[in-house]
């Protein structure tokens, strides 16, 4: 069956169940790829009508995120048909306006986010029915108040934020709140209270935290025991709320109290409440100065012995002494000096008390150095965080004194100058950021003693080489991240070492190749590199693989090589990588993608070749053939012209597929129906042409159930963008169909089954016929009878080349010479000169009484030979003319002949002459016989008669002679 008669029965099929399918793309929203129907995003879409949105959503959609766009109301029972959603985001609209009951549907619903519209209002009944609600933002809208019970069917609601709006009566929000027997957090930041007065109701007993930071609170103004089941109070930057407002308020069982940026004096505040002094974040309350700290540490110390976390960040404070903690209870955990003024910190001296710290915060300070610390008493803390500072220089054994150190961060400062030994004595440190700085030179002993080092972070610096031996201790390290430096090239010995690594960052760069040194060093420990957008480039396709040896690396990419690509993508490249999970190539100018380029990466789930070509692209039949687990591919804007099964056929485990931004005018159906996994598919910004040749692919977009066709109705026709592609009018390609589709396939079943027979049997029939009836169409037959009668030659010699010498020097001799008067007819010497070749033969046979064919293997093998004796045998058998002697050069056997019909019929029925070889008893006789019998049968009548009367010859003539078996053979 031809192609085209294939399409349309694959054509007439889909329209027949058109009807019973139903479409997996979708208007407006594109569903998450392994979420199974279940997750769908409708973002960015400019759209304004909720139900347009979600009118072609399977109801089986659970998690629903509808933002950014342009919607500004929400009907009753707009999602009446998506009754098990659980997770449903509304936020970043215009939403203005929420019917009541816009909801009522939604039983299952768990989590509601409204953030980020233009709410000033709510109906008391737009949560009806929410019975499983457990989490609402309102976050940033334009909210005043609250109607009452409007959360009276939402008692399983544990978190409530409505952050960044205008409200102002908190005493109404209790009120709506007092029934939440299950809520936990209640977030009402950034709004205008003023107080925490209410009236009868109460907070639920459930409440634990309590967040109301950014408004305009002057008094809490609540009763005694108010707040007495609220663990963590957050009552920052309220400019105006002062101590007195704390007066007589049970603060007994909070864990923890942020009074940043308040009116309360921390001291006096201590004083006059009864809360765990502990509980207290004493960031941004003003303690500047060392008489502060020191008049805090002593309450704090009269108040406990212990205390786990001190916060005393955004404070101004300046210097530290050591004496200036020295009168606080000791610190179990955590001491956080951020967002102060510090400008040295003395070697952390000023915890000399403090043995059991473990955690110490000097982040956003005014820090420009640090100074060695190899002769200052010890300090235990484990972590310790430097960054956002202005350290320029970090000095030898600056951190000797604290040898129990696990993580250090000095990321995000300014540090040009890292002594060889800075980090001298740091033999537990696991975890150092030293990104985002200065840093030119790396040394052999920059690490010595770091030899339980896991993670190294020196992305984002101006180092350029990586010296011999430099990690040479880092035998523990995992990861190590040198990416955005200026690194050109790494020394033979620059990564030894490293035994231990899993994950090398070198993206950013200015390397120039692929370090060979990687193979030896990782060979059976790295899982990813990133080589992004170094100047990695290759001048000719026969380079080897740098990443034979990596037999772990499940991760690598490749991208934006600077600053033109890499161009050239070597055939050996990836040889080895049969762990390889993950590849990235885009943004290379690839000039072509070799078809086995890729053979080798057997285990490749994930393969992103966006925008890695220049131009216009083919890719080669097979460049994917051993990806048969590739999960998802990206060949976005790579200018690709052919999608076809010979490209795409192999990758049966292909889930999502994202084409867009490509050139090809038509995708065939066969090649997507060869993707058995396929359930994502992206083919926006292609031009594709909305003609019959895509038909199929039109309805197999429409009808398809399995495969979601990102924004399928919003394809346009390349010719006229007012068409959309799912539609455009195909019923000119239907035309009587089926009256179509039954004579074409008896046309093609016909002429296949007929053709070969034709071919084999008739073929020189045919061809002989078709010169016939051109001779006689132009008269020529009646010319050809004529001569007949008066007959220009006796004979007309068929011969091969081959055998020429034989004709010349016997045949010719002996029938025009040597007494004999015949006169012979030789293709050589009188054929018509510029006449056409099969004219001549046929004049050939029709003007000469007889055709004597001297036959050979060489003549049985001659096309001109076989149409000679086709001619020959026609005028004996239909025109029943004796026109015909055989004479064989030698002998041939029965099998030889057995394929030459027309011949065996002539043996079969006429008398034919066999030249006498060598091995006669007497060739000179054998051979005058043989002349005599040829020259009687030249003589003989050339008209047969038949039973009925007409003249006809023996078959076989009985010849006295004991050689005629040489000559005479029936």
């Amino acid at each position: 069956m031809s192609r085209l008669t294939h399409q349309f029965l694959s054509v007439a099929l889909i329209l027949g169940a058109a009807q019973l399918i139903r479409s997996y793309s979708f208007n407006n929203c594109i569903a998450d790829s392994y979420s199974k129907g279940k997750g769908f995003k409708c973002i960015n879409r400019k759209a304004n009508n909720i139900s347009a949105i979600i009118s072609d959503l399977p109801p089986s959609v659970t998690n629903l995120t509808i933002s950014l766009n342009l919607v500004r109301d929400i009907p009753i029972n707009s999602f009446v048909s998506l009754q098990n959603l659980q997770n449903l985001r509304l936020d970043h609209n215009h939403l203005s306006n929420i019917s009541q009951l816009a909801f009522n549907t939604l039983d299952q619903l768990h989590s509601l986010n409204l953030s980020f519209n233009n709410i000033s209002q709510l109906h008391p009944l737009v949560f009806q029915g929410l019975y499983n609600l457990t989490f609402l933002s309102l976050t940033n809208n334009t909210l005043k108040q609250l109607p009452e019970g409007i959360f009276s069917s939402n008692l399983n609601l544990t978190t409530l934020i409505m952050g960044q709006n205008l409200l102002m009566n908190f005493s109404g929000i209790v009120a709506s709140v007092s029934n939440l027997t299950n809520l936990k957090t209640l977030d009402l930041c950034f709004n205008s209270l003023t107080s925490l007065s209410h009236s009868n109701a109460l907070l639920p007993t459930s409440l634990k935290v309590l967040y109301l930071c950014k408004n305009q609170l002057t008094t809490l103004g609540c009763e005694r025991s108010f707040l007495v089941y609220i663990n963590v109070l957050d009552l920052s930057y309220n400019s105006r709320l002062s101590t007195v407002a704390f007066q007589g308020v049970n603060l007994k069982h909070l864990n923890y109290l942020r009074l940043r940026s308040t009116s309360v004096k921390v001291v006096e505040f201590l004083n006059t409440s009864d809360i765990d002094a502990g509980r207290v974040d004493f960031s941004g309350t003003g303690l500047r100065n060392d008489s502060l700290l020191t008049e805090l540490c002593k309450l704090l110390k009269s108040k406990v012995k212990k205390i786990k976390d001190l916060h005393l960040g955004s404070n101004s404070i300046m210097n530290l002494t050591n004496k200036t903690l020295y009168y606080c209870p000791e610190i179990t955990r955590s001491l956080d000096l951020s967002h102060n003024q510090l400008r040295n910190t003395n070697c952390l001296t000023f915890l000399n008390r403090h043995t059991h710290i473990k955690s110490l915060n000097v982040e956003h300070n005014h820090l420009n150095s640090l100074q060695s610390c190899d002769d200052q008493t010890k300090v235990y803390v484990k972590e310790l965080s430097y960054r956002y500072n202005r350290i320029l220089s970090v000095s030898g054994a600056a951190f000797y004194n604290m040898p129990n150190i696990k993580t250090l961060l000095l990321n995000i400062n300014s540090i040009a100058f890292l002594n060889r030994s800075a980090l001298k004595g740091l033999r537990r440190l696991e975890q150092l950021r030293l990104d985002n700085n200065l840093l030119t030179d790396l040394f052999i002993d920059n690490f010595e003693d770091n030899v339980k080092l896991q993670t190294l972070n020196l992305r984002n610096n101006r180092i350029s080489v990586i010296f011999n031996s430099t990690f040479h201790r880092l035998r523990n390290l995992t990861i190590l991240d040198l990416g955005g430096n200026k690194i050109t090239h790494i020394n033979p010995s620059g990564l030894d070492g490293l035994i231990s690594l899993s994950k090398l960052y070198l993206d950013g760069n200015n390397l120039q190749q692929v370090d060979s040194s990687f193979y030896h060093v990782f060979q059976d420990t790295l899982t990813v590199l990133d080589l992004q957008s170094n100047l990695i480039r290759f001048v000719t396709e026969a380079t080897g693989s740098p990443f034979k040896n990596l037999s772990k690396l499940s991760d690598l990419k490749l991208d934006r090589q600077r600053p033109y690509g890499m161009t050239i993508l070597p055939r050996a490249f990836f040889r080895g990588l049969h762990s390889l999970r993950s590849l990235y190539l885009t943004n290379n100018n690839l000039n072509d993608l070799y078809p086995d380029v890729f053979d080798d990466l057997t285990g490749l789930r994930f393969l992103n070749l966006d925008s890695c070509c220049v131009g216009v692209i083919k890719l080669r039949p097979g460049v994917f053939r051993n990806l048969r687990n590739l999960t998802d591919l990206i060949v976005e804007n790579m200018g690709i012209q052919n999608f076809s099964k010979e490209v795409f056929g192999n990758l049966t485990q292909l889930r999502r597929l994202q084409m867009n931004r490509n050139v090809m005018q038509s995708i065939p159906v066969d090649a997507l129906q060869s993707l058995p996994k396929l359930n994502y598919l992206d083919i926006r910004n292609i031009p594709l042409s909305c003609t019959c040749k895509n038909i199929l692919l039109q309805n197999w977009t429409r009808y398809n159930s399995k495969v979601q066709v990102v924004y399928l109705y919003n394809l346009h026709c390349q010719s006229d963008p007012s068409i959309k592609f799912y539609n455009f009018d195909s019923k000119v390609c239907y035309i009587d169909l089926g009256e179509y589709l039954f004579f074409s396939t008896a046309a093609v079943i016909f002429l296949f089954t007929v053709s070969p027979l034709l071919y084999v049997k008739l073929y020189w029939k045919i061809k002989y016929s078709y010169y016939v009836f051109r001779s006689w169409f132009s008269e020529q037959w009646r010319r050809l009878r004529e001569e007949e009668e008066n007959c220009k030659y006796d004979a007309f010699i068929s011969y091969n080349s081959s055998d020429e010498q034989w004709v010349m020097d016997q045949l010719v001799p002996n029938l025009e010479g040597n007494g004999s008067s015949f006169k012979l007819c030789l293709h050589h010497r009188d054929f018509e000169l510029g006449r056409d070749i099969v004219d001549n033969i046929v004049s050939a046979v029709y003007s000469s009484r007889k055709t004597i064919c001297v036959v050979s293997r060489n003549f049985l093998q001659s096309e001109w030979c076989s149409l000679e004796i086709q001619l020959a045998s026609y005028r004996l058998f239909d025109e029943h003319r004796d026109v015909l002697l055989l004479v064989f050069l030698e002998p041939i056997s029965e099998r030889q002949l057995s394929t030459y019909h027309r011949m065996r019929k002539v043996m079969l029925k006429k008398t034919y002459l066999q030249w006498p070889g060598s091995d006669c008893t007497d060739p000179m006789q054998a051979q005058d016989l043989f002349w005599n019998q040829l020259r009687r049968g030249m003589r003989m009548e050339s008209r047969l008669e038949t039973e009925d009367g007409t003249k006809c010859v023996d078959k076989t003539e009985h010849l006295e002679t004991s050689d005629e078996k040489y000559y005479l053979l029936p």
